[in-house]
């Protein structure tokens, strides 16, 4: 298992710096003059000069990427361009945010999708297999920012029961996790656990109905084990996949956020991804996009790690 674990680890790195060398030149790439920010289009020369000095613009792109790269291995991602803030401390408060988010937003959808898509396997063209087979394509198709504005009119505007925006009447910073602060979080978190239910309804569903079939599940039943102990040998044959499935939905709604939380105006680094590339700040937004995609490797790192945990099958694979 610890041979296994050094491997994973071993691909993950080459991984890893391809992250940081995509996250820099996709910055680079993109159209426009970060230096817009903070310089007037009538500034002179001169000024245009220093700050490109200031923030190493000056240099080949090669050498911007080597000291950029050397100063993120040490926690240094920059100083913001528009607020001349640290990155490092922006990044991680709107990570926290939107751990946060996505936590319970993963949680929602993939204990929802797990109660599906084992009744719907379970009961094969019954009405419930039909009714989760609806929902689950309706909750891949639909898209996430729409559905934040219908909830917003129903629950928000029209009931009045939730808030549409922020992240508390105190602020993020101030977060309790009490009902008035939950209250914020409702709604954008039930908008983003929709995909995931869908995806891991869909998945368990095909996994539960192909067992029930297998000769070993036939073997069990004719041993005289109950329909409790059955499952219990089924979910530990699914859980592997489902595990894969729900470590990717919860990279994805790291990533993917950026239209939800901007709907509901949650603090968090979609938001500040927004912000950050309407601000034309690429400090900010060569440092949100890093963080965001490490965290997208090393989940996936652990996520490689801990199958084998549950199949130990797999380290012989």
């Amino acid at each position: 298992m610890f041979a296994y674990a050094i491997k994973r680890l071993l691909y993950a790195l080459p991984i890893a710096l391809g992250v940081t060398l995509v996250s820099f030149m996709l910055v680079h790439m993109a159209p426009g003059d970060a230096l817009n920010a903070i310089a007037p289009a009538d500034a002179p020369v001169e000024v245009i000069e220093a700050l490109k000095s200031a923030y190493g613009l000056d240099r080949p792109v090669p050498v911007q990427y080597g000291l950029w790269l050397a100063r993120a291995l040490q926690g240094d991602l920059g100083t913001s361009i528009a607020s001349g803030r640290a990155v490092a401390g922006e990044v991680l408060s709107a990570v926290s945010n939107t751990l946060m988010l996505a936590g319970v937003a993963s949680l929602a959808g993939v204990l929802a999708g797990c109660v599906l898509g084992a009744l719907a396997g379970y009961h094969s063209g019954a009405a419930i297999d039909r009714f989760a087979t609806v929902l689950s394509v309706i909750g891949v198709s639909i898209p996430h920012y729409w559905l934040g504005l219908i909830l917003t009119i129903i629950f928000s505007i029209t009931l009045g029961w939730l808030p549409a925006m922020g992240a508390g009447a105190d602020s993020s910073s101030a977060w309790v996790w009490d009902w008035p602060h939950m209250r914020y979080l409702v709604l954008p978190a039930a908008t983003m656990s929709v995909i995931p239910m869908g995806i891991i309804t869909r998945t368990v569903r095909a996994l539960v109905s192909e067992m029930l079939n297998k000769e070993f599940v036939v073997a069990l039943r004719a041993r005289g084990l109950s329909e409790v102990a059955v499952f219990g040998h089924i979910a530990k044959n699914v859980a592997p996949t489902v595990l894969a499935v729900a470590g990717l939905q919860v990279g994805y709604l790291m990533g993917g956020s950026i239209l939800v939380e901007t709907v509901f105006a949650w603090p968090g680094t979609g938001f500040l991804l927004n912000t950050a590339i309407f601000q034309r700040d690429m400090p900010l937004l060569q440092g949100t996009i890093l963080v965001l995609c490490m965290f997208f490797v090393v989940l996936n790192l652990l996520v490689d790690i801990l199958q084998p945990l549950i199949d130990p099958r797999m380290v012989r694979a």
